[in-house]
Formats: structure tokens, sequence, C-alpha cells
């Protein structure tokens, strides 16, 4: 079910660029014709938005992109940008087994961003919002000397408890929802201007998280969780952390696709450079009591240890610490 709760845009809307559209004709034109879930009870148009909580409690998490140090407009076109700013807040909420109800995005940008560029942004915003089943209800706009897209996701846990970092076990199962490296690949690739390998470049601009793939691992049993944004050993060290254990992964069983291997041949890298230290390719990093509770596109990749003689927060690879690249920093 849902409900048409649209604007109609000004005619000033028919200018070229965001500078003479303005604020309000901006926003005009891209809540225009939207339709919204049951869960959005007020959409755009007044001070805030309301948005259901059936459950009694809101999942909620934050992040942003920023033109040159998440993404260039010369590599990814406007709508790739709008999907990538949902999806890495999507994923944040599959991450903690929730749904995604809504999201809310702050866009600041130069003046001189055309209107079309605008409107290609915005669509590429709904349509990962509604690839995770919910929608954008409000925001800000503003200018700026570059791009920066900030977005708000709030998910709703449908009564089931969260799945925090702090969970783990010793004895558990680590596992992950799916490959990894894909986007370290894809930026390898546009760096080095190598054609070919689309999917991979594709897989860089615009990651596809499952969304399912949360509440199917709180529903089986998971015991600890976390998004893969930053590389799967950096996030595997703040999960480990968290609970207080190791976590020992074989790269042997990591799920690496032969199109992976390919490109790595072809630029003379270590595949497991990019598996195990690429980030953005938002899968999911999860614990299970054991193998037999993995859900369907979980695969096992290691095993979670006590801490012994190491710290606490410690991952290591076929048995050793990793000497090479952990994953993304921001500073």
């Amino acid at each position: 079910m849902s409900r048409d709760t649209s604007t109609t845009p000004d005619d000033a809307g028919q200018s070229s660029t965001v500078g003479s559209v303005g604020e309000f004709g901006l926003i005009a034109r891209v809540t225009a014709g939207r339709t919204y879930p049951d869960t959005v009870l007020l959409g755009p148009g007044d001070d805030a938005a309301v948005v259901a909580a059936a459950d009694g409690r809101v999942v909620v998490t934050t992040d942003m992109l920023v033109e040159g140090r998440h993404f260039r407009r010369d590599w990814s076109s406007p709508r790739d940008i709008g999907r990538k700013a949902i999806a890495q807040n999507g994923a944040d909420i599959a991450a903690m087994g929730a749904r995604c109800t809504a999201f809310v995005v702050a866009l600041s940008c130069p003046a001189d961003l055309t209107v079309a560029d605008a409107e290609d942004l915005n669509a590429g915003l709904w349509d990962e919002a509604s690839r995770a089943g919910a929608a954008v209800v409000g925001g800000d706009v503003t200018a700026g000397d570059h791009l920066v897209v900030s977005v708000t996701a709030l998910g709703d846990l449908a009564g089931a408890s969260p799945i925090r970092r702090d969970g783990a076990r010793p004895g558990d199962v680590l596992a992950v929802s799916g490959p990894t490296g894909a986007s370290a690949a894809g930026y390898a690739l546009l760096a080095a201007s190598v054609q070919g390998h689309p999917d991979l470049r594709a897989a860089h601009r615009v990651p596809r998280p499952d969304y399912d793939a949360g509440p199917a691992a709180a529903a089986a049993g998971a015991t600890a969780m976390c998004d893969v944004s930053d590389g799967l050993l950096a996030d595997a060290a703040h999960l480990a952390a968290a609970s207080g254990v190791l976590l020992a992964v074989e790269s042997a069983r990591l799920p690496i696709p032969s199109l992976l291997r390919q490109a790595a041949t072809e630029l003379g890298v270590d595949v497991l450079d990019w598996a195990l230290a690429g980030g953005e390719d938002h899968a999911l990093l999860a614990t299970f009591p054991d193998d037999d509770a993995l859900p369907p596109g979980w695969t096992a990749v290691g095993r979670v240890g006590e801490v012994g003689d190491v710290g606490a927060g410690t991952v290591t690879v076929d048995g050793t610490e990793w000497t090479g690249a952990r994953g993304w920093t921001s500073f």
C-alpha cells in the first residue's frame, strides 16, 4: 500500500541551474510526483516529516558523500552519486537487523549545478530508496563550493532485538553476506583508466547492498553484525574489539568471483588486498552460533576465537596477523 503525497513544481523549475531555480523551486521539483509507502505518515512540504514507528523504537544512522573524497563527477553520474549515498546508509540499517523506513537528504551544491543534474541525482536517491523499501521524506538544500550529499536513514526492527557488534562469542562462525573487493577493484580500474570490466567499475560507482540479508541474519540468530564499509579486516577489527574476541579469517573461504581475480591479474594486484582491505562494498559481516544457522546467501569465512595472548580486536588471516593494507580511514 502507498499514498501519493506529492507536490507540484513551480514555473521557475524550467530554469537551467540550481542557482536560478532557488532552494524552494528545486525542492518543489524533486518532490513532485512521488509516491510514499505507508510508513510515511507525512511527507515533504511541512517543517518536518512524520514516519511511523510501529515497533516503538527507531534505528537511525547518518553518513555523507563529499565530492573529491568519496566520488568524482568525471567517474560517476549524478544518478550514481544519489544511489551510492542511499546505499551506504541503508546498509547500516540492515546491519542492525532492521529494515529501512525513510531517508532524509541534505544537499550542498554549487549554484551552477544544472537542474538536470540535480534531478538526476534525486532520481538516484529515489531509485535506491525504493530498492531498500523506503522513501526520501525530506531534507535541506544549500549552496556550497562542492557537491556534498548527507543522508540520515531511519529503520524499523519489527519487534526484534538490534544485532550489535558486541555479541560475538568464541566458537561462533564468522560469515559475510556477499563478495568483497569489487568496489576497490573498480576504483583501481578507473584510476588506471583501464577499459573493460564494466561490472567492477559499476560496483565502485554504485554499491548494491542486500537489504534483506540483515533481517534474515537476525532471524537466524546472528550474535553480532556490522556493515563492511571500510574493508573486511577493518570492520572485522571493530566487531572483534566490541566483542572482546579474536576473529580468524580463512582466505580460501572468501567468496572471490572470477572477474575479480581476472582484474587483479591484469593490474598485477594480489586479489586478497581487494577482498580483505577494499571498502565500500557494503556487504554485511556477522557471527552465528554454527554453520547450520547461516541464511541463504551467507558464506562462512572463519571463526571466532578466544583472545588468549593477543589483544581484543585482533583479526588473523590464515592463522597470522595480516601485514598488508587493512582498509579505509577518513583521516
